[in-house]
């Protein structure tokens, strides 16, 4: 059974100040349980040993946006997990960075419920149930586009007159690397001692 796990977060603050953003909210989906959950920003020490257990993370823009935001908040090093960006085996294929949503709609006739700006409102308004449901249907869409990448070799974008065309795409792990050769043993080890 596969210990690979699909996240996404929610954040809050300024876009143009990424550093400066803070979570509100991470999900994941973990293939091992076929389960989903949430974490708020207070619940992210119980979110730490199931990453640290995952054979590998899984995101879209994940390299750039999510992982260096949540490193603020982890005692060692994310961004040395096994890790797959699927916006970065995109942009690498094509030469172009495509929305999610673009991407989820082309590929799957699927789409996000909302944006990260509605997530920005209803963290201004406390309704945090309301950004754990978004994010979860965020990772719930990406976890989609792997399983159709991953089986197929292929995503779809569409194109400004209607068309929708073919990505090639390998969300293949690659060659073992010293990261990745820790999760052999079960844990990503990156915390300092």
């Amino acid at each position: 059974m596969s210990r690979e796990i699909v996240f996404d977060i929610e954040t809050y603050g300024d876009i143009k100040k990424m550093m400066s953003m803070e979570v509100t909210v991470v999900s994941i989906y973990e293939y091992e349980t076929n389960s989903y959950r949430s974490f708020e920003k207070d619940e992210l020490g119980d979110l730490w040993p199931i990453l640290e257990k995952a054979e590998r993370l899984i995101g879209y823009n994940s390299e750039h946006f999510d992982i260096p935001i949540l490193n603020k908040y982890y005692t060692g090093d994310l961004s040395v997990f096994p890790h797959l960006d699927m916006l970065k085996v995109i942009r690498e294929s094509c030469g172009k960075r495509y929305k999610l949503d673009d991407v989820a709609k082309a590929t799957l006739q699927i789409q996000k419920s909302a944006d990260g700006l509605q997530a920005m409102t209803w963290w201004e308004e406390g309704k945090v149930d309301e950004i754990k449901k978004y994010c979860e249907q965020d990772v719930k869409v990406t976890k989609e586009i792997y399983d159709f990448g991953q089986k197929n070799k292929m995503l779809y974008y569409p194109t400004l007159t209607g068309d929708v065309l073919p990505i090639a795409v390998n969300f293949d792990r690659i060659a073992i690397t010293e990261a990745s050769a820790a999760v052999a043993s079960g844990i990503n080890m990156t915390l300092p001692f």
